[in-house]
């Protein structure tokens, strides 16, 4: 029997109960995951585990023995554990961000807490909250010179000191590498990378030998050193080989370094380098999509292998014969489905195991790697049944012009795909964000209402090489969308959506591609709902987080393009050829798509005389947190496509409250 261990941190959620005819409960999709990364401590006495709240993301730390809780890390509101690492025995360092909305993506505040396993001897060592005085913690540090850090090696063989990248709060700031004191946050400088915002990559003796950063023109540069006395030497510059490569790590006898390598077509690959004499080898490469997580040498950071996410999690090995690949088909057929190891101990004799699928959020197993034996330690979400999941299901297809498009279809449980209503899904980001056919909450309720989900991963998304994700530049409301309407002609043509119940949906970016859908697309969708969306291009010039730095200004203009040329690309100058019935939904504190893209998408479809509903919630940002917003949201949603589709609306309708405008 799965259980759930770490609920102490987490507001109670009632269990599901089966619903009534037509109807769905909400709470076994709205209630949040028990955790999200877990990673065992090197010496096998903890784990340690990112819990989600409405609010933020704690960490909490529990003796493996007896799954008792003994420490806890929260931070101040809207503030996360973003990442987290076991720098000894028993202590962590915690790299804090911020986000306003829980579809934002998470901004490094570049503040390191450090605290023990127990709870005891928190402290923040370094960032700009950093207060009092002295040195690292002890500095008191004045505005002008405040910073960001970020772990880069947490010295295996040093349990006192860490290796953290430090870079100034400053323009065009350089990058330094510095010896930290996990304990006092004292800090001493190794050495400056020759690029700005660079990343250190180092090897097995804890030397810096690669460091990768950018300016704000957005072009990668990746410079690489024999050792620790050697200058800096530049290996590759994107802007002159139209790729970027990203060190991975060095091979056990440190002679080999690995990179990730895009390629000219086709996904990335994972090659070796001899710096002595300059010689590559691809040793590993997909048919179809990028390496998704290295796999390491349980123990160690030499990597050995990737997991690859394609029509279904899968991993592969730089050496098929090597120790770790039969470690991995041992789990896999013992646990009866792809696996990957988070985390070990120090000395390899325990590995964390991770299983999960499109049906199942995941599960995690102790395994004894000496005396071949595993148990189960905890899952994800134990009140999801993965039996009674709907079933997701890989696709592919090509769009007008030739181009191969990949993407998922969740289909209802017991439900043959066809001639099913459909709800198309198009992903937020657009740029580096895709999706890969693992367990989504989101989906899951939507089959559960009776709806067909049509995921397409259109040109834009990650995980299918530069080309498929360069092919989208400028091509808002262009060819992006085109893949989308493809996708839906596709499914319609395959006999597994009804043609005249299909409705199209999305959240950020995909906000903005339900609204060109619409528009473009009359007489396709029944009608289109757009979440915390994007729909005044113009607008993103002037308005949010993005164009704040130089940096994000050439974003936009390399990925979206000129102001001049985006007014016929916004949604808010189509609503004249929406025809369709249209729900929006915004946070009145959304830095990344301010309020006023749905405001303004709003006016002009009741000036148009399109049937639109809406629902606005002042404190919330890109996404609503407070379960009460949430539920309200989604039982509106449910409700208007219902009313297009004919599928379920939520059971607990009747004690959703009112949304208040900002």
């Amino acid at each position: 029997m799965r259980t759930v261990l770490l609920a102490g941190l987490l507001c109670s959620a009632s269990a599901f109960l089966p619903a009534s005819a037509g109807t769905l409960k909400l709470d076994t999709y709205l209630r949040e995951e028990a955790f999200t990364a877990i990673k065992i401590s090197p010496g096998g006495e903890y784990v340690a585990a990112t819990v989600p709240l409405e609010d933020g993301t704690a960490l909490a730390i529990y003796r493996i023995a007896d799954m008792a809780r003994v420490g806890t890390f929260r931070p101040p509101r809207n503030n996360h554990a973003n990442t987290f690492d076991w720098v000894s025995n028993d202590r962590l360092l915690v790299g804090l961000a911020q986000k306003l909305g829980p579809l934002d993506r998470p901004v490094a505040t570049g503040e390191l807490f450090g605290i023990n396993a127990n709870g005891k001897a928190g402290e923040l060592l370094v960032g700009y909250r950093v207060q009092e005085q002295g040195l690292g913690t002890n500095i008191k540090v004045k505005p002008a010179g405040m910073v960001a850090a970020e772990l880069t090696d947490e010295l295996a063989q040093d349990d006192r000191n860490v290796l953290v990248a430090v870079t100034p709060f400053t323009q065009h700031a350089f990058t330094q590498l510095e010896r930290m004191d996990v304990m006092t946050g004292r800090r001493n400088a190794i050495t400056r990378s020759p690029v700005q915002h660079g990343s250190f990559t180092t090897d097995g003796q804890g030397e810096a030998r690669f460091v990768r950063g950018a300016g704000p023109d957005n072009v990668d540069k990746l410079y690489y050193r024999s050792g620790a006395n050697a200058q800096w030497v530049l290996v590759n510059d994107e802007g002159l080989s139209q790729r970027v490569e990203l060190p991975l790590g060095f091979s056990a006898d440190g002679r080999l370094a690995y990179l990730q390598v895009e390629q000219p077509d086709g996904p990335d690959a994972i090659v070796s380098w001899d710096p002595q004499d300059n010689v590559r080898k691809v040793v590993l490469r997909d048919a179809v999509v990028d390496p998704h997580r290295i796999i390491f040498r349980p123990g160690t950071r030499v990597p050995v292998g990737a997991e690859f996410l394609g029509d279904t999690p899968r991993t592969r090995f730089f050496d098929d014969a090597s120790a770790e690949a039969r470690l991995y088909r041992s789990l896999e057929a013992g646990l009866g489905g792809p696996v990957y190891i988070t985390s070990s101990t120090r000395d390899g004799s325990t590995v964390l195991v991770e299983s999960r699928s499109g049906r199942n959020p995941g599960d995690f197993f102790l395994y004894d790697t000496v005396n071949k034996a595993a148990r189960h330690l905890i899952s994800r979400s134990e009140w999801v049944d993965p039996e009674h999941s709907a079933v997701v299901r890989p696709i592919s297809l090509k769009a007008r012009d030739g181009l191969p498009l990949h993407g998922f279809l969740t289909v209802p449980a017991g439900k043959a795909a066809r001639g099913l209503p459909m709800v198309v899904v198009p992903h937020g980001g657009p740029i580096g964000i895709f999706d890969d056919g693992t367990y989504d909450a989101e989906a899951q309720m939507l089959a559960a209402a009776g709806y067909a989900v049509l995921q397409v991963n259109f040109r834009g998304s990650s995980n299918y090489g530069r080309a498929h994700t360069t092919a989208a530049k400028q091509q808002w409301g262009a060819s992006m969308q085109d893949d989308v309407t493809d996708a839906t002609r596709w499914a319609i043509a395959e006999g597994t959506a009804d043609p005249a119940r299909v409705c199209i949906y999305g959240a950020s970016y995909g906000g903005y591609a339900a609204m060109m859908g619409a528009a473009r697309e009359p007489d396709l969708y029944r009608c289109a709902a757009g979440y915390v969306g994007v729909y005044d291009l113009p607008l993103m010039y002037a308005r949010g987080d993005i164009q704040d730095e130089e940096s994000g200004l050439n974003y936009l203009r390399e990925w979206i393009g000129s102001p001049k040329a985006l007014a016929d690309r916004s949604p808010v100058n189509l609503a004249g050829q929406i025809k369709v019935p249209v729900f929006l939904a915004a946070g009145g504190q959304d830095m990344r798509a301010p309020v006023q893209h749905t405001e303004r998408m709003e006016a002009a479809l009741k000036k148009a005389g399109t049937p639109v509903e809406s629902l606005y919630y002042k404190t919330e940002g890109h996404g609503f947190y407070a379960q009460e917003h949430r539920r309200e949201y989604y039982t509106r949603l449910l409700a208007f496509l219902s009313r297009s589709l004919g599928g379920a609306t939520a059971a607990d309708a009747a004690a959703a409250g009112t949304g208040k405008a900002p």
